[in-house]
C-alpha cells in the first residue's frame, strides 16, 4: 500500500484513535475488524460514496454527519468513532482513503490474534497459505480471477482452510479473494504475513531450503540470523530440492545464498567472466 503525504498523516491519526478504542475493554477487535472490512466492501462498490466521504473542500462535520446517516444503526460505536477519525482527516484521494480503512482493518485483526496468544499461529498460515497458492497456477488464477464471483472465491477458500487455521487467518483470507483490490493473491498473502511479522516488530527471512528444517534447526537458524542482524527475525521456510543442497535466505533486498545451486551459479559467472 501507497499512501501519499496527506493519507499518511489521516492514517496516523486513525491507527492513534483505533488504539484508543481497543484499548476500552468494551470493544470486540473481532467484531471492530470484520465491520470494517464491510465497510471497505461499501465504498469500494460506491465510488459517489467514497468520494463524498474523502471530498476535503466539504466540512469535516458534514462528512461525519454523513458517516453517521448511513451506519449509525448498522455498525458499533467503536467503529463509528474509528470510522468519523477516518473521514474528518484530509487525504490524497477516495482511494487511498479505502486504503486505510483496509489496513485499520488488518491491524484490528492481527490486534486480536496477538491478545489471544495466536499471532505466531496466524502469520505461519499466511505465509504457507501463500506458498500453498503459489504452488498450484490453477489455484491462483481462480483465486485472482476478476470475473470470478466473490462469494466463489470464498468458497474455494473454504475448501481449502475451513477448520484448519485461525479465525483471523480465514477472515483476513477471505477478504483478500472477495476484494483485492488490484492486488494479486500470492502478493497480498506475503503482505499480510509481512504485516503479521511486523506486528512483532520482527524481520522477516524467507528461507529455502533443499530439505526440511527440523525444529532444532531452525531454532539456531533463526537465533544466528537475530544474533548477525542484532533484531527479532522470524522465519518462513520452504523445501527447494532444486538448490540441491544448502540454504537461500532473503532478509529484504539483501540475499544469503549457501546452497549448491548458487555456488554452481557463481562459479559458472566466474568462469565466463
Amino acid at each position: 500500500m501507497t499512501l501519499h503525504a496527506a493519507s499518511r498523516d489521516a492514517l496516523a491519526a486513525a491507527e492513534l484513535r483505533l488504539l484508543e478504542v481497543l484499548d476500552n475493554p468494551a470493544t470486540t477487535p473481532g467484531t471492530l475488524g470484520e465491520e470494517l472490512f464491510a465497510v471497505v466492501d461499501l465504498l469500494s462498490g460506491q465510488p459517489p460514496l467514497r468520494r463524498a466521504l474523502a471530498e476535503n473542500s466539504s466540512d469535516p462535520s458534514v462528512r461525519e454527519q454523513l458517516l453517521h446517516g448511513l451506519l449509525g444503526d448498522k455498525v458499533s460505536d467503536a467503529t463509528l468513532q474509528v470510522l468519523a477519525t477516518v473521514v474528518t482527516s484530509r487525504w490524497s484521494s477516495p482511494r487511498e482513503l479505502v486504503d486505510g480503512v483496509e489496513s485499520l482493518a488488518r491491524t484490528t485483526l492481527l490486534v486480536r490474534a496477538e491478545r489471544e496468544g495466536r499471532l505466531d499461529a496466524v502469520e505461519d498460515e499466511l505465509f504457507r497459505l501463500g506458498r500453498i497458492v503459489a504452488g498450484s497456477h490453477e489455484l491462483e488464477l481462480a483465486l485472482s480471477d476478476p470475473t470470478a464471483a466473490p462469494a466463489g472465491k470464498v468458497a474455494l477458500v473454504d475448501s481449502l482452510v475451513a477448520g484448519k487455521v485461525d479465525e483471523v487467518t480465514k477472515t483476513l483470507v477471505d477478504q483478500l479473494v472477495r476484494d483485492p483490490r488490484g492486488q494479486g493473491v500470492v502478493n497480498g498473502l506475503g503482505d499480510l504475513a509481512a504485516l503479521a511479522a511486523k506486528r512483532r516488530e520482527r524481520s522477516v527471512a524467507h528461507v529455502r531450503s533443499a530439505v526440511e528444517l527440523d525444529a532444532e534447526q531452525q531454532d539456531r537458524l533463526e537465533a544466528t540470523l537475530t544474533r548477525i542482524y542484532s533484531r527479532p527475525i522470524a522465519l518462513h521456510v520452504e523445501v527447494d530440492p532444486t538448490l540441491r543442497g544448502g540454504l537461500l535466505i532473503k532478509i529484504g533486498d539483501e540475499v544469503i545464498d549457501g546452497s549448491v545451486a548458487g555456488r554452481l551459479a557463481a562459479l559458472r559467472r566466474d568462469l565466463a567472466g
